[in-house]
């Protein structure tokens, strides 16, 4: 069941803010959607948005100005938590780039996160159900984007589904997570030890793998404080000049990691995945 939490006008269609029970992740989830006008009289396609470390669904919904070119192509907006939250969830605790706020996107096996950190299946399967049920939309004509965090999940997420989602880019992404300190924390706890099951979401490793037959679009701010020890682009652009992969790399000159950056170019984003979605 659906919980309507509150919904906002804007741009001709809506925004709303709900939450549901999650059978995955065993907890609330909460998610925002922007809904085109429009969707009032045909279904339209989905475009999923993955927020970074600390984020909720909150951040890119109210700083990104995204609804105004959404409404434009007549493309929905999901932008769900970045992990799941709750007095009984693991992860409420002191370190802000681990628990709760910094899921990372991917399924957890390692105790105390294995029950209710299942973010890789909750953004694949149960919330694109979700969406599905309650929201007029195009069987099967979805596309994926994200920054920082949710950059990763992004690009992990199309790399590895690409009859999912017909598109996928990136704002800043942590494009080599297993090789980069966040990752490394993050990996290790709802991963384990063995680094090689930490392949399976490093965007680098699985282009190396499997390859990627589309484009992917890659926007990074010079003056991004996290760009040297964190984002590591240079690693993403290799793995795709050795795998053959079209990637356009864009280094905007001046930027840095916010939402000032993001909602400077979230309307050639937009319009990149328009070309995929119609």
């Amino acid at each position: 069941m659906l919980n309507s939490i509150s919904t906002h006008k804007v741009f001709g269609g809506k925004v709303g803010f709900y939450s549901h029970e999650s059978q995955i992740n065993h907890c609330s989830m909460r998610f925002s959607v922007f809904v085109p006008k429009e969707a009032e009289i045909k279904p339209v396609p989905v475009l999923y948005w993955l927020s970074g470390l600390t984020c909720t669904e909150e951040n890119f919904t109210i700083k990104a100005n995204a609804q105004r070119f959404a409404a434009q192509h007549g493309i929905m907006l999901v932008a769900p938590d970045t992990s799941p939250r709750g007095e009984n969830i693991p992860g409420k605790g002191p370190d802000w780039d681990l628990g709760q706020g910094a899921g990372f996107y991917v399924n957890a096996t390692q105790q105390p996160w294995i029950t209710n950190y299942q973010m890789y299946d909750y953004v694949t399967k149960e919330l694109p159900e979700v969406i599905q049920k309650n929201f007029k939309v195009i069987p099967n004509c979805q596309s994926i984007f994200g920054h920082s965090m949710g950059g990763h999940g992004a690009l992990v997420i199309g790399l590895r589904e690409p009859k999912k989602y017909r598109s996928v880019s990136a704002f800043a992404p942590i494009s080599n997570p297993s090789g980069v300190a966040w990752g490394e924390k993050a990996f290790g706890a709802y991963l384990g030890n063995d680094r090689k099951t930490w392949e399976n979401y490093d965007a680098c490793c699985l282009i190396k793998r499997l390859g990627y037959d589309r484009p992917l679009l890659v926007d990074q701010g010079t003056e991004d404080q996290f760009l040297k020890t964190s984002l590591l682009p240079e690693n993403l652009e290799r793995s795709c000049r050795e795998a053959n992969v079209k990637l356009e790399l864009r280094y905007q000159q001046g930027y840095d990691h916010s939402y000032y950056f993001i909602s400077t170019f979230i309307e050639d984003h937009i319009k990149f995945h328009s070309k995929f979605l119609f």
